[in-house]
């Protein structure tokens, strides 16, 4: 099996948007569970953050790595 092979410039388009991702992850998650009309979920908010953290280290990963 062949990965995905991206260039300098691909990895920083990707690592640049990656956290746009996450914040939009944990508002979906998190964040939006204050404006509905259901109970607040520990569960849910557990996994946008770790969505979240997870989006953010990926971004860190692809910006540290070198051709």
């Amino acid at each position: 099996m062949t990965m995905l092979e991206l260039n300098r410039n691909q990895r920083a388009v990707l690592a640049d948007k990656l956290p746009d991702m996450a914040n939009v992850a944990a508002g979906a998650l998190v964040f939006a569970q204050f404006l509905g009309e259901r109970a607040f979920s520990p569960w849910l908010a557990v996994c946008g953050i770790g969505l979240w953290a997870f989006l953010i280290a990926c971004a860190v990963a692809l910006m540290g790595r070198t051709d």
